[in-house]
């Protein structure tokens, strides 16, 4: 895709400070409130549910042997505009799984990418997935794939598919999450589409899908002000964001293992 510059730059700029101006009223609101977005957003998403069961994931809970998670995907996983690691999505799930679950033994391995897409998870699963032999994927999938004016079709979703079945063959336990409901993923007009592929593909090979879109539009009708779960640029989540997703997964997953 080819953009003008001056004009690409110009527009951004004033979407950029327009959306740092409404961030910060909206911020400063709640925070006059003192909102407490995350658990709003937890309690508004109890009844969440991956759909499917996680018998490698169970098994090593039970048996508190070593529970290996790679955390797959792209910004959204490395956690872009977090300060710390322990902010990312992955780092607060596996606090919250370790809280639920006594003296469990999780490693979790970030192998986000900022900007990648399916194809690009894809290629880098050999090495930055199956290599470390996990008992469960967290594969998070679609947002670059649409936000940047990309056209989801039958053969990504056949990458999704063909993506999945490694994973499965390997052993493991497998969830995918979807796309965030952040105002730059609203405005494709194909976000719908993805997250019927998404959708789909969970429900065809039978393995957990985690809705992260469900889980932040629920939380916005609950009451929390979209800027405390998406940050100025309109598509990363904030740290208050990254907090209920990490824990909401965390907790599905300890539901479909006990």
């Amino acid at each position: 895709m080819t953009f003008n510059g001056s004009l690409y730059h110009a527009v951004r700029l004033a979407y950029v400070a327009a959306a740092m101006l409404c961030s910060a009223a909206e911020s400063s609101h709640a925070q006059a409130l003192n909102v407490p977005a995350a658990e709003t957003c937890l309690t508004a998403n109890q009844d969440l549910s991956l759909r499917a069961g996680l018998p490698h994931t169970a098994a090593r809970l039970k048996t508190k042997e070593l529970l290996k998670i790679v955390a797959i995907g792209s910004s959204s996983t490395v956690g872009l505009w977090t300060l710390r690691s322990a902010d990312t999505y992955p780092e607060v799930m596996r606090r919250e799984l370790s809280r639920l679950t006594s003296n469990a033994k999780i490693l979790v391995i970030n192998s986000g990418r900022v900007g990648d897409t399916i194809p690009g998870n894809v290629a880098r699963f050999e090495r930055d997935v199956l290599s470390y032999k996990p008992d469960l994927v967290v594969w998070q999938l679609g947002t670059n794939d649409v936000a940047w004016g990309g056209h989801p079709d039958d053969q990504l979703k056949s990458t999704v598919v063909q993506g999945v079945r490694v994973l499965k063959a390997s052993g493991t336990d497998v969830i995918l999450m979807d796309l965030q409901y952040a105002p730059m993923v609203l405005r494709s007009a194909y976000h719908s589409k993805m997250e019927s592929i998404i959708s789909e593909v969970a429900q065809q090979e039978r393995i957990g899908l985690f809705s992260r879109f469900t889980l932040m539009r629920k939380a916005i009708d609950a009451g929390v002000t979209p800027s405390m779960l998406v940050s100025w640029d309109g598509l990363h989540n904030t740290v208050e964001g990254y907090d209920c997703i990490g824990r909401a997964l965390a907790r599905t997953i300890s539901s479909n293992t006990h």
